[in-house]
């Protein structure tokens, strides 16, 4: 079993410990490369993060073999691979399908069927999801194969520099071709489970463009700003136009028997290449069928 590693080319004499930095290497990356088990070389010899750098030196970061936790069960399973390399492995997951385990699923889901294909692929890592999606979305996931690459997604995330688009069938006809709905979301007081709008609630945007349009119902592309918990479902539902099927936050499922909703589209840089990635995911059957 290969740990992943990375190779970078000094450009100047500077401190190790300040070039993995600028590196995008974070402190607590480089205490499990120093205390679980990594290395770091330099033109091939093993050196402390106090060497100091000359041009051109080659820098190769060993990073520690993961081990999976042992809650997480590896089940075999179908999985619909959209894209695989070193560090990325891009699923299309289906609809009513967790994620992650939950007390409600604690098998099947996704997460389970990826450590069972990382198990057969020898590959050294745990489970580093980077966009989850709920049970009954479907789509585009995407799961980094090492922490570090997991840490260099989330700052993409924080910088907007990772662009997730939905497409979603909702009730009603909106007043607006195009529109951004930013409104704070937090935990529902009477709820585990449930967000709502509030003041106190965290920042959120989401931006909508309609499609199509039907008699009481239409299609709109969605695209996440931020990352909340059931965003779209809230914001969607704020409004006064919730997704189909969602009958958490005033859906009806007379037409569709889970939400209505779908992550088409998803755009990132490369998180070692720096190549912007860009993948997309028909609708499901289910879906398609309703349009």
């Amino acid at each position: 079993m290969k740990p992943f590693q990375l190779t970078y080319v000094a450009t100047g004499s500077v401190l190790l410990r300040e070039a993995l930095s600028g590196w995008g290497i974070s402190k607590r990356t480089l205490a499990s490369v120093k205390y679980s088990g990594g290395r770091i070389l330099v033109n091939g010899d093993e050196v402390t993060v106090r060497h100091v750098l000359e041009k051109d030196d080659a820098v190769t970061v060993i990073f520690p073999i993961e081990e999976r936790g042992e809650g997480l069960a590896a089940e075999e399973g179908p999985l619909q691979i959209v894209y695989e390399d070193d560090a990325l492995l891009i699923i299309d997951k289906p609809p009513i399908q967790n994620t992650i385990p939950s007390r409600e699923h604690p098998s099947g889901s996704l997460a389970n069927i990826v450590a069972n294909y990382f198990e057969e692929q020898r590959i050294p890592a745990t489970l580093h999801i980077a966009t989850r999606l709920d049970r009954d979305t479907s789509g585009l996931v995407c799961i980094a194969k090492n922490r570090h690459i997991h840490h260099m997604l989330s700052v993409q995330q924080q910088e907007k520099k990772m662009k997730r688009r939905y497409q979603a069938l909702v009730h009603g006809e909106l007043k607006q071709q195009e529109f951004a709905i930013t409104k704070p979301i937090g935990r529902k007081s009477t709820s585990i489970i449930e967000r709502e709008v509030r003041p106190d609630g965290q920042f959120a945007e989401t931006e909508v463009q309609v499609l199509k349009e039907f008699s009481g119902y239409s299609h709109v592309l969605l695209q996440l700003n931020t990352g909340r918990t059931h965003q779209i479902r809230v914001h969607l539902s704020h409004i006064g136009h919730p997704l189909l099927g969602d009958d958490l936050y005033g859906g009806k499922r007379d037409l569709i028997c889970r939400q209505a909703l779908h992550c088409s589209e998803l755009e990132l840089f490369h998180p070692t290449t720096g190549k912007l990635l860009s993948f997309s995911s028909p609708l499901k059957e289910d879906m398609e069928r309703l349009l």
